[in-house]
């Protein structure tokens, strides 16, 4: 599928733009086959030039989720860059994005190409970009490779070779259960203490667990491959589970004696979301400061803790329990990442559901933290739910959170009310007065009764994110509804 710089110049009728992690776009449309062609050996060329001088060897990993056509891709993407001349090792079935960025690090490959739209909805899907080092590229190398977009690469003289991998037969299955008691988490499933349930939401985390955990007794949700998510989107949020939520709660209510966890997947297998046993949902929000606390006081592990600015108030106040500094970062996980290289780490992690460890490869993992929480469970022999009321009783903060998208007009909205937040910021906010405002990442407004308002607009297009935390849902939702209103004031 090789092209003319002439042959491609109408397909950028629509920029290419890279966000917080990866290109996405619609399938046919802004996602098409000719783009890949063009866009994974930019991408190739750029890991080169950026990490070339301290890698082996001129590979690149490339491999896929289970939305539609992935596969194809994926195949697309690694002719393409073995056609500049790099040698592809493209992997033969689906696997977690962490996988691939595992197996980059594992070989040390210049990295990974990943055709994955994550968590988005069925129609979408997107090209994510992982370095050697087992993590996301920052956006210095996404803006390089759009930089470069309009002059392809040419073919090499001598092309690169394709050879193909099992993403089972890697070791990163077995990898993850190094970090981990895993004896002491088979256990308790096998003498009954223990019922485990997964919702893969139709992602690349099917089967993963059990494979890892080596049993048949993991009950898993929706780990059939349905590219479109049953009309709705694999991402860990409450709206897309409830079904799942009320399973696990009937089983709860069924067998009082068991320890009961639900853990829940995005598409590729990054985010993470948890349940317990009442069918109550978790998200990182909640996950985060209980990992803390089991991480430093049951592992005895140490490092700085990293969270981004839009992460919960109880996360710093739980690290101070145990003496370990917090540092925050923009929205993002190739943020987090950053920091991971630089300093030691504990974990680092996101309100989305993303997730990592210094002790692993500076990357997101969602089945590395769902052995985590199956550990916490075991080793303390609490329900997640106990487990996070403990830690608010403990450091005396009670709290809730919330968050919103909210679609906007047009991109030209978006650029008013960013004038509007730069110029004329509000001074008060829902009945309370703005005590103070950070700008790490859009507006984070602080407010006297300790409530906070974050507001940010995604990069790529006209969306409003609202986020909340405060002392009670009913304040949590008067805050967003206000922002809501303050958002579509003339």
């Amino acid at each position: 599928m090789g092209q003319s710089v002439g042959s491609v110049a109408g397909l950028w009728n629509k920029a290419i733009k890279f966000g917080t992690d990866g290109w996405r776009g619609t399938i046919a449309a802004d996602f098409t086959l000719e783009r890949v062609d063009l866009v994974a050996p930019l991408a190739a060329q750029v890991l080169e030039e950026t990490y070339g001088a301290t890698t082996k060897n001129r590979v690149v990993i490339v491999g896929f989720d289970r939305r539609f056509m992935a596969e194809q891709f994926a195949q697309v993407a690694a002719e393409a860059i073995a056609r500049a001349g790099y040698d592809v090792q493209l992997s033969e079935d689906y696997a977690p994005t962490p996988a691939f960025s595992w197996i980059a690090n594992n070989r040390e490959a210049l990295g990974a190409i990943v055709m994955t739209a994550s968590h988005n909805p069925g129609q979408y899907l997107g090209l994510k970009i992982k370095a050697g080092f087992g993590g996301s590229v920052s956006g210095d190398v996404t803006q390089k490779v759009e930089a470069k977009l309009g002059t392809p690469v040419p073919a090499a003289d001598s092309p690169g070779t394709i050879t193909t991998f099992h993403p089972k037969d890697t070791g990163y299955f077995e990898a993850l259960r190094e970090y981990v008691d895993i004896e002491a988490i088979q256990g308790a499933i096998a003498q009954g203490k223990l019922t485990v349930f997964a919702d893969a939401m139709h992602g690349s985390s099917a089967g993963g667990l059990a494979r890892i955990l080596d049993t048949d007794q993991v009950k898993e949700f929706n780990g059939d491959r349905d590219p479109l998510f049953k009309g709705g989107a694999p991402e860990p949020l409450p709206k897309y589970l409830q079904p799942s939520l009320d399973s696990i709660n009937e089983y709860g209510k069924a067998h009082p004696d068991q320890l009961v966890v639900g853990l829940v997947f995005d598409g590729d297998c990054d985010r993470i979301g948890a349940v317990d046993r009442h069918g109550n949902f978790l998200s990182t929000q909640k996950l985060i400061p209980i990992l803390i606390e089991h991480l430093a006081s049951r592992r005895g592990m140490s490092g700085e803790v990293i969270k981004t600015v839009s992460g919960s108030d109880l996360m710093p106040k739980v690290a101070k329990l145990f003496d370990l500094s917090v540092y925050e970062t923009a929205v993002g996980y190739k943020y987090i990442a950053d920091r991971m290289l630089s300093v030691p780490t504990m974990i680092g992690g996101e309100e989305s559901g993303g997730v990592g460890y210094g002790i692993h490869i500076p990357e997101r993992d969602a089945l590395l933290s769902s052995l985590y929480i199956l550990e916490t469970v075991v080793k303390s022999g609490q329900d997640l739910s106990d487990l996070y009321a403990a830690l608010q009783k403990r450091t005396g903060f009670d709290s809730t959170y919330d968050r919103t998208d909210l679609p906007l007009a047009d991109m030209a909205t978006r650029d008013r009310l960013l004038e509007r937040l730069a110029n004329d910021p509000p001074t008060e906010i829902a009945g309370q007065k703005v005590e103070s405002c950070q700008t790490t990442d859009g507006y984070k407004f602080r407010l006297a009764d300790g409530r906070w308002l974050m507001i940010r607009f995604s990069g790529t297009e006209p969306v409003l994110r609202l986020y909340c935390e405060a002392a009670n849902l009913d304040d949590v939702h008067a805050t967003l509804r206000w922002a809501e209103q303050w958002a579509v004031a003339p």
